[in-house]
């Protein structure tokens, strides 16, 4: 799969549920890891777990010491952040900075 340098943007940010909505590429089951991969180094965070589900991916990720729920759907398409606290608000909305430009 090839995907530019900076392929992946913020979509939605919604701080009550604790969800950052991701746009990139467009992906399927087997092509979400290398794009998963992407997306982390665009970032700079870091994998610490990986779960696979049947038509979910769910990964747990570091990203500055804050640790973050990467999921990606690939029916629907859909990739995005969870946090795993309230207390994370700030890095979601960080993040939603650094992906709007």
């Amino acid at each position: 799969m090839t995907v530019s340098s900076t392929p992946f943007v913020c979509r939605e940010l919604d701080l009550e549920q604790g969800l950052l909505l991701i746009g990139g590429p467009e992906f399927d089951f087997d092509s979400f890891p290398a794009l998963a991969e992407q997306f982390l180094k665009q970032i700079d965070a870091t994998v610490v777990e990986r779960e696979l589900n049947a038509d979910l991916h769910v990964w747990l990720v570091d990203f500055e010491g804050c640790r973050l729920m990467l999921k990606g759907e690939h029916y629907a398409g859909s990739l995005w952040l969870e946090w795993l606290s309230p207390d994370d608000s700030e890095t979601l909305a960080f993040l939603a900075a650094l992906l709007t430009g």
